[in-house]
């Protein structure tokens, strides 16, 4: 008896911890961010570091630390150093473990004796060690594994865990051709572009940023009340933006850059997606477990639609009739018939997926642990292949019968050809960043790759395969939404 209470304690124990971590880290994909004290704390002795929008710390110095989230969050008066190993160390002297009196913890990432990364191993890990956890969507750093007395803080990551610290972990080294760019002195010799506006949002600001062609400085402002979790154009006259602890889709009309209308729910939505064929707009909600739609039309709340989980990386068909989107909590990948009375059809288990692309009635999976591929046929959700990718895959967009994915480990671009299914084509970055996302101007061949440690963006001819002119910007940025100038309402 006595065992089973204490079995039941320790399942207890860890449904605590989850909990608690889910309930103040509770937001969707790459965005965990870490508490104002303790950035305070770390900027105070290295004032550049780098916060990434995905819990990762980054010293000046390219140091990094892995942030363990703690079970219960405490707010102490004054914030410090509670435990270092090697102990009686300042944060200064970067030790391998800092352990803050808020049980907030830093891991530095370290290379043992057979250039692995790991972390620093003991016999004994103290209670913050052994009740945190890290971050469940972090970009886990390539070839990582960490000692097996430390399993419990992995949670859903796919991070190899060892007692034996001479373990060999393979890397993939995928080809890739270094491009400069082009010699073009202005963005406005493209064509696709001229008279464009740019509006960018970034994890770090709450503020929409609106940047004229080539610039780097944003024309203006604007401003909001939240952090933008996603934002949307449609037909070059509005702009649907979703942000945190928001219940509400704002509707910003682009000709006053004022909210013209806030559509509600009963959650805070996440993530849009337009089908402009139909004037429609979906929205999912992971709290919620539900895709709702919303009319474009007359901007307003048209059907919910009831899923199974929590729903995050939604993606339309290019025809419109298949939404496919991750249980984050489960790690199914689902899609939902819509020409189907919105039929759920399970694809799989698929470990922290980043991207999910249609195209030739195959899935196109991608996962930020794994530097591979999946490509699932749809009619029978058979595995046709699985290919080495880039490093960290983190997007992906299908044009022309092909698939590019784009790594933020490596800042690549790897072609895939839709039909054959083979890697054709790896094109690099240059631009030492960590980029974030590629989005295809529509009706053009022109993409915008955003890189949000770097603070640019980079041009991409998708009709040619290359680089075409790298644009720095005083902002980092997410994403970038390009629409044609408006005429502005005179106020």
């Amino acid at each position: 008896m006595n065992k089973k209470i204490g079995q039941l304690k320790n399942i207890a124990a860890k449904i605590c911890v989850v909990t608690a971590v889910m309930m103040s880290f509770s937001v969707p994909a790459f965005a965990t961010k870490i508490p104002d004290n303790v950035q305070k704390f770390v900027v105070k002795d290295f004032p550049n570091t780098t916060f990434r929008f995905d819990g990762v710390i980054i010293l000046p110095d390219n140091t990094i630390y892995l942030p363990l989230l703690p079970a219960k969050i405490i707010n102490p008066e004054k914030l410090e150093i509670k435990q270092t190993y090697p102990t009686g160390k300042t944060l200064a002297s970067k030790p391998n473990i800092v352990i803050l009196n808020n049980d907030f913890v830093l891991l530095k990432v370290l290379t043992d004796t057979n250039g692995h990364k790991t972390i620093y191993k003991m016999a004994n890990p103290p209670m913050e060690l052994r009740t945190g956890l890290l971050p469940q969507d972090m970009l886990v750093p390539k070839g990582l594994i960490i000692p097996e007395n430390m399993k419990s803080i992995v949670g859903n990551l796919e991070i190899k865990t060892v007692n034996d610290p001479g373990i060999r972990v393979e890397s993939s080294k995928p080809v890739v051709t270094q491009l400069t760019g082009s010699t073009l002195k202005t963005l406005s010799q493209i064509p696709q572009l001229k008279n464009k506006s740019f509006y960018v949002s970034s994890p770090y600001s709450k503020n929409i940023q609106v940047l004229n062609l080539g610039a780097k400085t944003p024309e203006y402002s604007l401003a909001q009340t939240n952090v933008p979790i996603d934002m949307e154009a449609y037909n070059d006259q509005f702009l649907l933006v979703t942000a945190y602890e928001k219940p509400s889709i704002d509707v910003i009309s682009l000709a006053d850059d004022q909210i013209i209308k806030q559509i509600y729910i009963k959650t805070q939505p996440d993530e849009i997606v337009i089908d402009k064929n139909k004037n429609i707009a979906y929205i999912s909600s992971s709290v919620d477990s539900s895709i709702y739609t919303v009319n474009l039309e007359t901007m307003t709340l048209s059907k919910q639609i009831k899923i199974t989980g929590m729903c995050e990386k939604l993606t339309l068909s290019e025809d419109g009739t298949k939404l496919f989107y991750y249980d984050k909590r489960t790690r199914d990948i689902w899609a939902i018939e819509l020409d189907n009375n919105y039929l759920l059809k399970e694809i799989g288990k698929f470990p922290n997926v980043s991207k999910i692309v249609y195209t030739n009635n195959k899935i196109y999976i991608t996962s930020r642990t794994k530097n591979r591929l999946a490509i699932i046929d749809y009619d029978t959700i058979n595995l046709i292949a699985e290919i080495e990718i880039c490093e960290k895959p983190i997007d992906m967009l299908a044009f022309h019968e092909r698939v590019y994915v784009l790594g933020a480990g490596d800042n690549s671009i790897q072609v895939v050809d839709a039909k054959t299914d083979t890697l054709t084509d790896s094109i690099y970055l240059n631009t030492n960043g960590f980029s974030t996302k590629i989005n295809q101007i529509e009706n053009t061949n022109i993409a915008l790759i955003t890189d949000t440690k770097a603070s640019l963006y980079t041009v991409f001819d998708l009709g040619t395969n290359k680089v075409i002119k790298t644009i720095p910007i005083d902002i980092p940025a997410n994403t970038i939404v390009v629409t044609e100038k408006v005429k502005k309402i005179n106020k």
